[in-house]
């Protein structure tokens, strides 16, 4: 595609044009280089979007809480975009859109723009794409941003990195999980929701929330922690979750907090980058080459190991970089 065709992509997403948006973020699903162009003229400094995370296990009602959401933020006049990471289909890859369909009461406001996309295995809770699709739905304008993870517990950390306030979804039946969430998940929230709490347990699940908060290792000096109880289904409690995610925003934009975040922001995109870029080029190297069959069929063989495999290709493609920058 030209310069003047990705400027032209640019300036419609900008504008605000889902087809625009939608195209785009299928590229960066696909890993197409005029993806990578596109986002390049996208590029918004950090700090006019409200950029959320919910996080948490499966069956917490995270999709629920964020349809929530999403009509608070719609009643105060803010527009809303959505990513929904569901889990890959085994068949197609695809994401199975679980997340969409429940929050289809909001698909025909144009203030706000959902979409899911697959894990295809990525860890952290979230799909590969998902920082550069954060991108877009910044650069459409939209006032609140809302990443939502796919949902397997203490793997979640990733969006901690990635978002300004990050709540974590529990409910009261989660039981002994507590203990296993005092050294990982529970150190990445801002707040924490207990949804469900129409059901039986409420009192000594925040009891040992309170207990689990006092004993973990402080992220954020001067914010406790709040936790809040609703009740997604009937949008109790929603008002409050909303008060704390204010507040947070507040204590956040004081001093530094801003630039802190907007450095891990960029430390993680930088990271996820190069990642890609290294193998990407490892990969054209190699194509066509019959290199990747033939270690492939060393490995099933038992004549190598996966580890010595890929240090030998590794040390081929450094040998090619090197005498090329030489050759500069």
């Amino acid at each position: 595609m030209s310069e003047i065709g990705i400027m032209e992509w640019a300036k419609k997403v900008r504008e605000n044009d889902r087809m625009a948006a939608a195209k785009l973020i299928s590229a960066i699903e696909r890993k197409e280089k005029v993806a990578r162009d596109v986002l390049k003229h996208l590029f918004i400094p950090v700090g006019k979007t409200t950029v959320l995370g919910v996080t948490g296990s499966a069956g917490a009602g995270k999709s629920c809480l964020v349809s929530c959401l999403i009509g608070a933020y719609r009643k105060r006049g803010k527009t809303v975009g959505v990513i929904a990471v569901d889990p890959s289909s085994p068949f197609t890859g695809g994401a199975f859109l679980g997340d969409r369909l429940r929050m289809q009461a909001h698909g025909r406001d144009r203030g706000v723009y959902i979409r899911s996309m697959a894990s295809r295995g990525y860890l952290g809770g979230l799909a590969r794409g998902t920082v550069d699709a954060m991108r877009v739905m910044e650069a459409m304008g939209h006032d609140v941003v809302i990443v939502e993870t796919i949902g397997t517990g203490q793997d979640e950390v990733d969006v901690a990195r990635l978002v300004q306030t990050c709540l974590l979804v529990l409910t009261p039946t989660m039981g002994d999980d507590i203990q296993a969430l005092k050294a990982g998940i529970m150190e990445i929230a801002q707040v924490v929701v207990l949804n469900k709490t129409d059901m039986p347990g409420k009192q000594k699940a925040l009891l040992e929330l309170e207990v689990a908060l006092k004993m973990r290792r402080v992220e954020e000096e001067g914010w406790p922690v709040p936790v809040v109880p609703a009740v997604a289904t009937t949008g109790e409690g929603i008002d409050e979750v909303m008060d704390q995610i204010e507040k947070h925003q507040v204590h956040m934009r004081k001093g530094d907090g801003l630039k802190q975040y907007a450095f891990q922001k960029a430390e993680k995109e930088g990271s996820v980058i190069i990642k890609d870029e290294i193998e990407r080029v490892i990969f054209d190297h190699i194509r066509g080459t019959g290199l990747r069959r033939k270690y492939l069929d060393k490995i099933v063989a038992g004549e190598i190991d996966p580890y010595t495999a890929v240090e030998e290709v590794m040390a081929l493609f450094i040998k090619k970089s090197k005498k090329h920058i030489q050759v500069q």
